[in-house]
């Protein structure tokens, strides 16, 4: 277990407190410092601190951050459909129906147990041992391309290129309805759902959420789009599109309760990934093609 305590100075006096203790100490990312903070493991002159805290010149914060959990993940020799690879990263397809690190419920099977795999001990650690290289995800039933990074320098690196929207993230889905619109944005925040913990919902005082979508084809019932996201909130696209009225076919979670059965979950793929390589500068795009799930489920319906 380590104690740091930390000290604003002038230039740092009202940043908010996960930004000033992510940058003071480069090993914690910002979303690790929520965690501690609502573990009441930050302290600001003594006191807890609470998680919209903002710092003040020369009121020390002091943060407890606890020895790592032993890795409860095994490595799994599970195949892997990588679409590229070096020392720092590598980007991975991954298939519908996989979940992208262990949680209760789902323990082994996972990207994570099949990295751990084929990377051996070349992951990053930033995200914890139960998150090695992860430094985005999808959902289990969303398929589509995947970052995974390979030390903390690159995890590091992608990170910010994702706060500060510069990570390329673009998706194709299949809703219900007619989107009348060619092409428009949502901007609404998206928070916990406050009755039904487990889904996210549009709520006043969320997080802010931006998606860019843009009509691909209309078909008798559904509209086949390409979105863009701004940023990556917790199922973003699903309660989105749910927001507009235009769910995700086959979303068992925001879509209609007579859920499309054949699909298995939402009709959801992530299908362009673009950043900068974190070493070398260059500007790198990978696009997946549209998994036989997608297409076979296209292939059934009849075009305006």
């Amino acid at each position: 277990m380590e104690k740091h305590t930390l000290i604003p100075n002038r230039e740092e006096d009202g940043q908010r407190l996960d930004v000033f203790v992510a940058a003071r100490l480069p090993d914690l990312t910002r979303s690790a410092v929520q965690k501690l903070t609502a573990q009441g493991l930050l302290t600001v002159a003594g006191k807890p601190a609470g998680k919209n805290l903002r710092v003040q010149e020369g009121r020390p914060v002091e943060i407890t951050v606890p020895d790592p959990v032993e890795l409860s993940a095994e490595p799994e020799n599970i195949p892997l459909d990588i679409v590229y690879e070096d020392k720092d990263l590598l980007v991975v397809n991954k298939p519908k129906g996989m979940v992208v690190h262990p949680a209760p419920g789902n323990p082994d099977g996972t990207l994570v147990n099949a990295l751990l795999f084929h990377c051996r001990d070349g992951l990053s650690g930033i995200n914890g041992v139960l998150r090695p290289g992860i430094v985005h995800r999808i959902d289990k039933d969303t398929s589509g391309l995947l970052m995974v990074a390979k030390n903390d320098f690159a995890h590091q690196s992608l990170a910010a290129q994702i706060q500060i929207h510069s990570f390329t993230r673009e998706y194709e889905a299949v809703v219900y309805g007619n989107v009348k619109e060619d092409e428009g944005t949502v901007s609404v925040p998206i928070g916990r759902h406050p009755v039904e913990r487990k889904r996210m919902a549009v709520v006043k005082g969320g997080r802010e959420a931006v998606t860019h979508f843009r009509v691909l084809a209309r078909y008798q019932g559904f509209t086949h789009l390409r979105l863009r996201l701004e940023t990556g909130r917790t199922h973003q696209i699903r309660v989105h599109m749910a927001y507009l009225g235009h769910p995700v076919a086959g979303d068992p979670v925001y879509g209609p309760k007579k859920v499309i059965e054949r699909l298995c979950g939402q009709c959801l793929h992530a299908k362009v990934l673009g950043f900068v390589h974190p070493r070398t500068g260059e500007a790198m795009r990978f696009e997946s093609e549209l998994p036989g799930y997608f297409t076979g489920f296209l292939h059934t319906l009849s075009p305006l």
